[in-house]
């Protein structure tokens, strides 16, 4: 899913997240689909989104096990920033890492249902605290390359989380304790944190407040994949993060489903 904020101004406090569905053949604004029946259809086929090849089965998110293994998207820093070697002039392909590792990186603390670590290009602000479903995000720290900040994350994961658990964070409606809890752990990173890695701290980021298209959700949420139920239907109660959240309780990771073919019918 492609998301983007609307309403504030570069800066505000608060946005509102809005989404559309990305496909091969264009996109559809989800806004109109919540509150209606949606129905999504899995064909039975699966196209690596990295070489285009049709196949049985993924490896990773929408790769075939050749592009796992090779293409830069799979690199293990992808999961480990820690271990980029970009700065090095390495990398499974040099180009694409300077294009994407070789540059600007943050490193934030955002609310998912606790406070947790993370790192992302500065370039993606605010698309991956949007992904992670965060409530809400600040930046803590900015470097000129992924390993830097990897090594930022890797220190400060020594106290705080870098995992997001989907079900608290489908269920968090109120701001207000994840607000306390991120300001109390910004003021504790300056004392936490390794000496040489202080330089890159920021001070005074505002914290970003994030407004999802899910007004309630249901007391009961499980977890579907398309390959085990091929259509997936009913009332689409809302979105948040990667997640469609359907009225019945049932959720969908579209993020987890990318290179599957699927029909869409929607009212």
């Amino acid at each position: 899913m492609v998301a983007w904020l609307t309403g504030p101004e570069t800066g505000a406090k608060m946005g509102r997240v809005c989404y559309k569905m990305a496909f091969s053949q264009g996109t559809i604004a989800m806004e109109a689909h919540i509150g209606h029946p949606f129905t999504l259809r899995f064909t039975g086929h699966r196209t690596c989104i990295a070489c285009g090849r049709e196949v049985k089965k993924f490896y990773g998110q929408g790769l075939c096990w050749n592009c796992f293994n090779t293409a830069p998207e799979a690199s293990p820093c992808i999961i480990r920033p820690e271990l980029c070697r970009a700065h090095l002039g390495e990398g499974r392909d040099v180009q694409w890492e300077r294009d994407h590792h070789l540059q600007e990186h943050l490193v934030y603390l955002s609310y998912t249902g606790n406070v947790k670590v993370g790192v992302t290009r500065a370039t993606q602000v605010p698309v991956r605290w949007i992904d992670q479903g965060a409530m809400l995000a600040v930046p803590i720290a900015r470097t000129p390359y992924r390993q830097l900040a990897g090594a930022i994350e890797v220190d400060l994961k020594r106290h705080f989380s870098d995992r997001t658990d989907w079900r608290r964070m489908l269920l968090l409606d109120d701001p207000r304790p994840g607000l306390a809890a991120l300001e109390e752990a910004r003021a504790r990173v300056p004392d936490v944190l390794a000496p040489e890695l202080r330089p890159f701290l920021l001070a005074g980021e505002p914290v970003l407040q994030l407004d999802y298209p899910l007004a309630q959700v249901p007391p009961k949420l499980v977890s579907v994949q398309l390959d085990k139920l091929p259509l997936i239907g009913g009332r689409l109660q809302g979105i948040k993060g990667q997640y469609l959240v359907w009225a019945d309780g049932r959720v969908l990771n579209v993020r987890n489903h990318i290179g599957f073919h699927v029909e869409v019918d929607g009212s």
